[in-house]
């Protein structure tokens, strides 16, 4: 029965430090998702666009030499043009993304860059 209570209270604390954690840290991004501009939330809900950022989602996430932030970019689609915003750590890393962006899209002239870089 001791033992029981000295894991609770373990777990309390740990569960209450890794909270007061979690909240002091603000996202790197959370600037750039108040600008003007599109947002995910006018993300088109047609099947064409919904398989535009998908297939730009999948082209961007299977480059596994891209960093953390290059795979969370948000991709927003609206009638078949494509925005691109958030941080990436590097000017290579926001062309790689645009690249991938285009190929997916068919043309330049479809893919809006916003991208950041925010080096480490």
């Amino acid at each position: 029965m001791i033992h029981n209570r000295y894991l609770g209270a373990g777990l309390l604390a740990c569960g209450l430090a890794f909270a007061s954690i979690t909240l002091a840290q603000e996202p790197d991004n959370s600037k750039t998702n108040k600008q003007a501009g599109a947002t995910a939330d006018q993300q088109r809900n047609n099947l064409s666009d919904r398989d535009l950022t998908k297939n730009i989602r999948k082209a961007i996430v299977a480059d596994k030499s891209l960093s953390t932030y290059a795979h969370n970019v948000k991709v927003i689609s609206q009638n078949g043009s494509v925005t691109l915003k958030g941080p990436v750590r590097s000017e290579d890393e926001k062309k790689t993304i645009v690249a991938k962006a285009v190929e997916v899209a068919g043309s330049s002239d479809k893919v809006t860059d916003e991208l950041t870089v925010k080096p480490e």
